[in-house]
């Protein structure tokens, strides 16, 4: 199971989940111990999205890849 970590701004949500809705695998987002499926548009948008945010998959695709490398935090 791979994981990332990611900062989403309210612009970036819509994108987030349209390109997570086209993986063929399950994609969870987290913080704490909330967990919603990463292609629903309402749970993402019900996480506190000033944390950083936990994305885990297991899976490949390369415009998912993208997004998150875009959304990585930069440290």
């Amino acid at each position: 199971m791979m994981q990332r970590k990611i900062k989403l701004g309210l612009d970036d949500v819509k994108d987030f989940v349209v390109t997570a809705s086209r993986c063929d695998f399950d994609i969870d987002i987290s913080y704490n111990r909330f967990t919603v499926d990463a292609k629903s548009i309402v749970g993402v948008l019900g996480l506190d999205l000033n944390r950083t945010l936990t994305v885990a998959y297991n899976g490949y695709n390369s415009e998912f890849e993208k997004m998150v490398n875009r959304l990585a935090p930069v440290c």
